[in-house]
């Protein structure tokens, strides 16, 4: 009659064993995740060593180690404790065994999550704790479960080590590969040959059933755990004029919502337009940081004050969201202080340094950050810090669904959506807490130029309501020209100019805002008069409207306020002045402008000869294409833009 007892205690200590790494494993990575010591390649070396030693080389130091003749064997045997030759020293070199594999696929699957996703997580005010239960948990659930069922058959298979530990006892230590061992040394082919198939059958069928669910975790991104609440808001069709929602249904999730009643039925109260609570005092923020970077070092110092949103404009590489992040605390400066409203987030010389989560800022990410494992609703609610009744938490969800107008899709999954209708998403949890203040990094680049149009304007609609503070990242000019009221130009890390749009883009006095802001003429210039300067490259003399600055250097006009007159607008005898001759080089389209290469004085000998570039509608091109040269244009002394020394 065979004996069952091997499988029946190679399962316990498998499942035993499993369970202690899958803890061990996880407590491991997530450590090693961050930790970046001195220590970290000894350790490295130490939890995967396991997995390269001989079992009967591990098996053999484990025995120095808990041996009644080692220091530690000694205490435990004085304190009653024998661990050699036991079931539970079978548990130990299977876990010991079976710790690596886990460690390392945890780990693979932590490194392998969006970071991004942490960082919204912390702006929207939640814990460490929350972070790893509810986001980095659930998004590495595939790799988690690969690793414990690479683990458990791991620890099935141990045989070496196990042996020299807790001995081969019928009954209570001797598991499957012993009783496999000592079956083919005692000739007994066909007990070994059954308890082989056991366990290959154990093993592969694990691995098989874990590889289906984690293809249907992925495939279908479900996350991990019981649902929070699920919000179907789907508008039926309309019917005498009136309009009606189906009724929603909210879980409860005992560690995050511990006063929510369970599977409660609710209609959603309120909707419509949220309100903001008036600040007392004018929103205040207070930057003046300083952090060495690689290649140069950002150093920035302003001031803002009002609801009217500030622009960082600047090339790309700047450090303009670099700003945003030390502003959120994602990252830290090396020196300097940043204070939001009166309350101090940063100050590196009293040592302060609030978390992100404490900071009550929102911050809308490049690529939105959304939670893939959580619907739209879910998402929302995510952002909103401190506990509510199950009406109020569905009826402030519902408020913002229904100012970005995505009522509908409260029950999908971010990967269910456009492009549009993820930044509408991440900008309602963005703004569920009521942030003091909100950072919207680039929030358009990801958007064709239709889409950008009509979600930029929903955006600014729904920011007319915000009574917080908002700061914008762009490289676009139009962008923040239209949705900003004062402009912060970052150069290399460096604050190159600091004022209303209007001044920015009129009046640059530096050759690299005039740059950034889109002007393309320039020429080195000579001062002639307190109104008058000599443009080199161009050789021409200019009449100027304002007076002309001590350190002038260079002299500059955007290529669209270039004038042009047709043949018999203007007299030949008084023309206006700044008014030249000019001859056509070359030509660049767009779909709804022409660029024209102009050449002033005397004709271009090549695409390349030429002085200026103005730009015009393909309107005024019809008109000018069949105009005899050479054209007369004007270099408009109100358009000049006298540049100093920087």
């Amino acid at each position: 009659m065979i004996d069952f007892s091997p499988l029946w205690i190679s399962l316990r200590i498998a499942a035993i064993a499993t369970v202690v790494v899958c803890f061990l494993g996880i407590a491991a990575a997530r450590f090693m995740q961050d930790y970046r010591g001195p220590w970290r390649s000894l350790l490295e070396g130490l939890f995967l060593a396991p997995m390269v030693l001989p079992p009967t080389v591990l098996g053999f130091l484990l025995l120095l180690l808990l041996g009644k003749n080692s220091p530690l064997g000694s205490l435990l045997s004085a304190a009653g404790i024998s661990v050699v030759f036991t079931w539970y020293a079978a548990v130990l070199t299977a876990s010991v065994v079976a710790f690596p594999l886990m460690y390392k696929t945890t780990l693979g699957a932590f490194e392998q999550i969006d970071s991004s996703l942490q960082r919204a997580a912390r702006t929207l005010g939640a814990s460490e704790f929350t972070i790893f239960w509810r986001i980095t948990l659930p998004l590495a659930l595939p790799g988690l479960l690969a690793g414990a069922t690479l683990s458990f058959s791991r620890a099935l298979g141990e045989f070496g080590a196990t042996l020299m530990l807790a001995g081969n006892i019928p009954g209570r230590t001797q598991t499957l590969p012993m009783a496999i061992y000592f079956a083919v040394e005692g000739g007994d082919f066909a007990e070994a040959a059954l308890w082989s198939a056991v366990v290959f059958g154990l093993s592969l069928g694990g691995l098989m059933l874990v590889n289906y669910r984690t293809s249907r975790l992925r495939g279908r991104r479900l996350h991990h755990g019981r649902k929070l609440f699920s919000i179907v808001s789907k508008d039926k069709k309309k019917s005498g004029g009136t309009q009606t929602r189906e009724k929603t249904s909210l879980y409860s999730l005992p560690n995050a919502w511990a006063s929510m009643r369970a599977r409660m039925q609710r209609k959603f109260m309120g909707g419509g337009q949220i309100t903001y609570v008036t600040p007392l005092v004018t929103p205040l923020l207070e930057v003046d940081i300083c952090k060495q970077l690689p290649g140069f070092k950002l150093a920035v110092n302003f001031v803002v004050d009002g609801t009217r949103p500030l622009g960082l404009l600047g090339a790309s590489g700047a450090g303009k969201s670099l700003i945003l992040r030390y502003i959120a605390g994602i990252e830290t400066p090396d020196t300097g202080r940043i204070v939001l409203n009166g309350r101090v987030l940063f100050d590196s010389e009293k040592g302060i340094s609030l978390p992100s989560c404490d900071r009550k800022i929102g911050l809308l990410f490049q690529n939105y950050a959304l939670f893939p494992h959580l619907t739209v609703a879910q998402n929302i609610a995510f952002g909103l810090r401190h506990p509510q009744s199950a009406e109020q938490l569905q009826a402030t969800v519902q408020q913002q669904l229904v100012a970005v107008h995505i009522e509908s899709l409260a029950q999908r999954y971010p990967y269910e959506l456009s492009g549009g209708q993820q930044q509408r998403v991440a900008l309602a949890r963005a703004l569920a807490s009521q942030p003091e203040i909100l950072l919207l990094d680039e929030p358009f680049s990801a958007l064709d130029t239709h889409l950008r149009s009509r979600i930029e304007r929903q955006l600014f609609n729904r920011l007319q309501h915000y009574q917080g503070m908002t700061l914008l990242v762009t490289h676009n000019l139009e962008e923040s020209y239209r949705f900003c009221d004062r402009l912060l130009v970052v150069e290399q890390g460096r604050t190159i100019a600091y004022d209303r749009k209007y001044q920015i883009f009129e009046q640059p006095r530096s050759i690299r805002v005039a740059q950034l802001t889109g002007c393309k003429n320039f020429s080195s210039a000579i001062t002639k008069g307190s109104k008058q300067v000599y443009a080199e490259q161009w050789q021409c003399s200019l009449q100027t409207v304002e007076p002309v600055p001590v350190n002038l250097i260079q002299v500059g006009i955007r290529a669209h306020q270039i004038k042009f007159f047709l043949r018999g607008q203007i007299s030949t005898a008084e023309p206006p002045p700044n008014t030249f001759p000019c001859w056509l080089a070359a030509t660049s389209e767009t779909p709804h402008r022409m660029t024209l290469y102009l050449k002033l004085h005397t004709p271009s000998t090549h695409e390349k000869d030429y002085h200026l570039q103005a730009e015009v509608f393909k309107e005024k091109w019809n008109q000018l294409k069949d105009q005899p040269f050479p054209w007369r244009v004007q270099l408009d002394p109100m358009r000049l833009i006298l540049l100093e020394a920087e």
